[in-house]
């Protein structure tokens, strides 16, 4: 195939064709361009000129496309087509969307957001899965490397190509059996004397309370570590031990579980959850609803709490 010069062709010319085998009138195409009878002629040479064909003749009814014209006549129309689809800005319909969402989240927040945001998903958007990913760590390194599109957590110092958006404030509580001998009220040297389970999400560092504890110079015994929150609820709620977790978690175990809760008898930072995404997907249009059903399902979290 003979190589050909595209910097040399002029590919609005190609819309007047369109409008020729539309309107087969060169005055009518022209002023579907905004173009004179004039220009609109000189133009149609010009298109003769770079595709090496009268391509339209004239015919009993009008212009009439020649083979050669009649052969590109729906080529052109798709290439223009798809350069209007690059060029357009790119929409997102739920109605219609298939393809799957991964969200990277330790069971806290899963626990809490999963109910709501599936069921916008069964409504909006019916033929789009919703994925949550196996947790690492913080799971920063699942939304750098791509394999997750988002990730819900609390997060320190991000990555300059991640971006942040706080979801609500929390704060940690207590929970302990419904029955417990503490379940009246807590001191913090009733705490202090009590075996706990704790959660364990990174296994880096020290937790809030163990913070908070070494600067009073206190120390708590725990019992058992456990990866989930859940297990830990469900342990607490066949056993004297105690668990602090946070708060709204708390109140939504509460009601599944024989749980008491109680409040931390002493001071900790409070708690930002936030969801965190790469830049790449920060103006994807299907990214951008995702987020924002998140939002929509922790504000309505908030308002029934």
């Amino acid at each position: 195939m003979r190589q050909v010069d595209l910097s040399a062709v002029d590919l609005n010319l190609l819309k007047l064709f369109e409008a020729l085998v539309r309107e087969r009138s060169v005055t009518q195409a022209g002023l579907r361009l905004g173009l004179s009878q004039p220009a609109a002629s000189r133009a149609l040479g010009r298109l003769r000129k770079m595709l090496g064909d009268r391509l339209v003749v004239r015919g009993k009814l009008g212009l009439e496309l020649t083979p050669r014209g009649e052969a590109l006549a729906g080529p052109v129309t798709k290439l223009l087509d798809d350069a209007r689809g690059i060029v357009s800005p790119a929409v997102f319909d739920p109605a219609s969307a298939t393809g799957r969402i991964t969200i990277a989240a330790h069971d806290h927040l899963s626990l809490i957001v999963l109910a709501g945001l599936i069921a916008r998903f069964e409504r909006h958007a019916p033929a789009l899965s919703l994925h949550i990913a196996q947790s690492i760590g913080d799971n920063v390194r699942l939304v750098e490397q791509g394999d997750a599109d988002l990730a819900l957590g609390i997060f320190d110092a991000l990555p300059g190509s991640l971006h942040r958006r706080g979801l609500y404030t929390d704060s940690l509580v207590c929970v302990v059996r419904s029955g417990h001998p503490v379940a009246g009220g807590l001191s913090l040297e009733r705490y202090l004397a009590l075996r706990h389970i704790t959660v364990t999400i990174s296994g880096v560092g020290e937790s809030t309370v163990e913070v908070a504890l070494s600067k009073m110079g206190g120390t708590r015994h725990v019992a058992l570590r456990v990866p989930h929150f859940l297990a830990g609820a469900m342990l607490v709620a066949d056993s004297d031990m105690i668990l602090t977790l946070p708060g709204r978690l708390a109140r939504l175990l509460a009601k599944r579980l024989p749980l008491a809760l109680l409040d931390l008898p002493l001071q900790v930072a409070p708690l930002l959850p936030a969801m965190i995404w790469h830049e790449r997907f920060h103006s994807d249009p299907a990214h951008i609803w995702v987020r924002q059903q998140l939002v929509d399902v922790v504000a309505l979290f908030k308002k029934v709490s």
